[in-house]
């Protein structure tokens, strides 16, 4: 890294120093936003500016004693140059408006930790922002986060909030897990037991699903149509899309509690079923019958009108080179398709019957079917399916894509198979995993990923071709919260990890090997100071804090290192 190059996360391409000193920034410094610059002018007056105190009174394209945005065609679409040069202000150029957003995102870092805060801390303090020219661009176009808000619901104010902590990373894609056995949180007006009933289970399992521990105060909650609007809207201008999930076939016993006859009533008696209080993989999954298409199709009518395509970019529905304009992933539609057990189907004569019809081999072959019947339906929409990676059994319907979550091996066969691929292995980036080994971890899950693991992960595996390597779009952390019952919970196992995810997608890193974790760590060390500011409560280098703690909760620790495939 370059001897003058700040403490920024993600660490950018290249930074070079312009000249001694800098820029002040007082309160009446001018803004000038040119063209196509709109998202991020309102982001710096909304978030910028109350920090710091700053007006941003109206500037000029001449503005030489100012913040200058414009858009530079010349640039890749989510590139931007950011000069602060003597005699000329600051200017932040990008390829296209997200460009320039990220740019915006860089400046706040320089500006130092206040920058993150609500209001003023130091009114009437000069800012100065040093005279650097900083160049960048993403090396993934996917960089992404899942929030799973079904296990444990997180208010709409949490998920605003995850997307300000996405943007401060230069993160675009919020996959959002909104359904599964312990609850539907999307309202469906042509179905509102979905949510009367759907949303709320009587009790809670307190850690893992062998702890003897029950929390039995009703849990529960759901995001009306206008919530989901406004949690789009907020994140598209932060230059997010999201991506909803709603689960099919299996992960779908709060839909069938609502609805029983969802369910394989010819072997359960799916009327007695309730929201599942428990954790792991439920053997209640949904009927393979027109009825179940029809309700579901229903749902995915009302999805598509509250998740819109983005109309004005370029469609995701092709793989693109890294050198065409980045797609716009708001297309994508996820429908699960994970941990789906089979046993109802073979003892389910309307189940066998379908096969049968179908002229199935056998219930795999029913899953892809299924799969296949919405991945059509969707394409027929403009839309875009994309599922977990069990939906590679019995073959993908071309155009879908695939979430590789179960290693590389899955992200590596749909790459192979010609399907776009966003690699996001529990191995190595599932951040309900344990970051340490040691007894006071609170509900120790998994694997230990250390926040250097996350670091030298590498989500192009080695033996792609370079044809092959193009399809993979990017990579997400996962962040299910069977053990993350509240904003504190969620922090501490997303973050800091989530900022080396961040430098991971963004950062044109070495190898693993060679990745220079020492430097990082140095930079992280400014960057926490900048996540007190923002209040995020992450886990501290040194370990949890006594209030961190879950003496007594039992997890599920795994002993060793994970397998790299």
């Amino acid at each position: 890294m370059s001897p003058v190059e700040p403490a920024l996360v993600p660490a950018p391409r290249t930074v070079e120093e312009a000249a001694l000193g800098g820029f002040p920034l007082t309160p009446d410094t001018p803004l000038w936003a040119g063209p196509g610059t709109g998202t991020t002018e309102r982001w710096l007056r909304s978030a910028l500016g109350p920090a710091l105190g700053l007006r941003f009174p109206p500037g000029t394209e001449d503005t030489r004693d100012g913040l200058r945005l414009r858009l530079d065609d010349t640039l890749a679409p989510e590139a931007y140059r950011l000069a602060v040069l003597p005699g000329r202000g600051v200017e932040i150029a990008g390829g296209g408006p997200a460009g320039v957003f990220w740019g915006a995102q860089t400046l706040r870092q320089l500006l130092g930790p206040d920058a993150f805060r609500k209001a003023p801390v130091r009114p009437g303090a000069t800012r100065t922002v040093p005279h650097r020219i900083v160049e960048d661009e993403p090396r993934f176009r996917w960089r992404g986060l899942m929030l799973d808000v079904a296990r444990h619901f997180m208010p709409k104010e949490g998920v605003l909030r995850y997307l300000d902590l996405m943007a401060a990373h230069k993160l675009n894609v919020l996959h959002f897990h909104l359904t599964d056995d312990q609850g539907w949180r999307i309202e469906i007006e042509r179905y509102p037991r979905l949510t009367e009933t759907g949303s709320w289970r009587a009790r809670t399992k307190l850690g893992h699903r062998a702890s003897p521990l029950w929390n039995d105060t009703p849990h529960g909650g759901h995001y009306t149509q206008d919530d989901i609007r406004e949690i789009v809207a907020y994140a598209a201008e932060r230059h997010i899309a999201v991506v909803p999930e709603i689960d099919v076939p299996g992960h779908s016993q709060a839909a069938i509690a609502a609805y029983p006859e969802l369910g394989n009533t010819d072997v359960v008696d799916t009327s007695s079923l309730t929201v599942w209080d428990t954790w792991g993989i439920n053997p209640n999954v949904l009927a393979p019958t027109d009825t179940t298409l029809c309700f579901y199709e229903g749902v995915l009518e009302e999805v598509l009108e509250l998740f819109p395509a983005d109309a004005t970019g370029p469609s995701a529905f092709a793989s693109s080179p890294p050198s065409s304009p980045s797609p716009s992933f708001s297309s994508f539609v996820h429908i699960g398709g994970d941990e789906c057990p089979k046993d109802q189907w073979r003892a389910s004569d309307v189940a066998q019957k379908r096969i049968a019809d179908l002229g199935l081999a056998d219930e795999d072959a029913l899953q892809s079917w299924f799969i296949g019947h919405f991945a059509g339906w969707l394409a027929e929409r403009g839309r875009r399916l994309i599922g977990w990676d069990e939906i590679l059994q019995g073959g993908l319907a071309p155009g879908a894509a695939v979430s590789s979550w179960r290693g590389y091996a899955g992200g590596v066969a749909a790459a192979r198979a010609g399907h776009d691929v966003v690699m996001c292995p529990e191995q190595h980036v599932y951040l309900d995993h344990r970051q340490d080994a040691g007894p006071e971890e609170p509900v120790p899950i998994g694997y230990v990923r250390t926040l250097e693991d996350v670091y030298r992960f590498e989500p192009v595996p080695a033996e792609l071709t370079p044809e092959d390597a193009g399809r993979v779009l990017g990579t997400q952390a996962n962040a299910w919260s069977e053990v993350t019952e509240n904003q504190a919970r969620v922090d501490y196992q997303v973050f800091p990890r989530l900022a080396a995810l961040a430098e991971v997608a963004w950062s044109a890193l070495p190898a693993p090997a060679e990745r220079d974790f020492a430097g990082f760590e140095r930079r992280m060390a400014a960057h926490y100071r900048r996540l007190d500011a923002l209040g995020v409560a992450y886990r501290p280098p040194a370990g949890p804090l006594p209030w961190q703690r879950r003496p007594g909760v039992l997890g599920r620790p795994i002993d060793g290192a994970p397998p790299q495939r």
